[in-house]
């Protein structure tokens, strides 16, 4: 692919407008042919550009313009034959309307010109709406999972269990924070990154029965991993794990187990 991506979308707009610096037209020029998403961004920005241009106030043509066609037409008529009457603008009216025409073309590419850019600065106010609203929402989301811990932790029957790491004895991995009654468990550890085709899966351990899957998750090098999930309410677990699997999880458990932590 040859140059890299534009940094900013309304790049496109501004080269559509014209309004770019020669160095930044020649890097879309060598981009957007080898890259089929920039290429369809640039057409976008070209027909909004196309209709914007409709946007301008009309602007008539000058007296001496429509003069010469009127020449021009009743020669046409005179030469087959045609009898026609010239209509002739008085010197004066002509000389009005063409100052007029000075003046009314260059305002109205000041008003459309004025228009584009209005337009522009209104997507780029959009575009930071948008993502005030994506942090916003971020942000509650956090606050919601801060508020369902402090209660699960609030709650007398919730229970705290450590998980060991298998590899390093008396190294504790993660925690769980479970309570059987409500079915809600959270998860906190601090684990390597898993590798390319495998993730990390919890698993709750029953009294009774087959382990029961709480979740995968795939750690970012030096994070905190954190889970909040919902089980099955009413079950006892006998023990929590983190086991290796395959990309995307299993039905039961068939790689190592990574962290344990039984429930005394």
């Amino acid at each position: 692919m040859s140059g890299p991506h534009p940094t900013r979308l309304e790049d496109f707009d501004l080269y559509a407008l014209g309004a770019l610096d020669a160095d930044e037209r020649v890097l879309i020029e060598a981009h957007v042919p080898s890259c089929p998403d920039c290429a369809q961004k640039l057409a976008e920005a070209q027909g909004r550009m196309a209709i914007l241009a409709f946007a301008a106030p009309r602007v008539e043509p000058s007296p001496g313009v429509k003069e010469r066609l009127m020449r021009q037409l009743h020669a046409t008529a005179e030469g087959s034959g045609a009898s026609a009457v010239p209509r002739v603008i008085p010197e004066s009216a002509a000389g009005i309307l063409g100052r007029w025409w000075t003046v009314l073309v260059p305002v109205a590419s000041a008003l459309a010109l004025a228009t584009i850019l209005l337009w522009l600065h209104n997507v780029q106010l959009e575009r930071q709406l948008a993502d005030s609203r994506e942090t916003l929402r971020h942000q509650q989301a956090q606050l919601d999972e801060a508020r369902h811990m402090a209660a699960l932790l609030a709650m007398r029957d919730t229970i705290v269990v450590q998980l060991w790491e298998q590899k390093t004895p008396n190294t504790v991995g993660a925690r769980v924070v479970y309570n059987a009654r409500e079915g809600m468990m959270v998860c906190d550890g601090m684990l390597p990154p898993a590798p390319a085709d495998k993730s990390y899966q919890l698993w709750l351990v029953p009294m009774n029965g087959a382990p029961i899957s709480a979740g995968v998750f795939n750690p970012k090098s030096g994070q905190m991993s954190h889970m909040m999930m919902k089980v099955p309410a009413g079950l006892t677990a006998k023990e929590f794990a983190v086991s290796l699997e395959p990309a995307g999880g299993m039905p039961q458990p068939t790689g190592p187990m990574v962290l344990v932590g039984p429930i005394s």
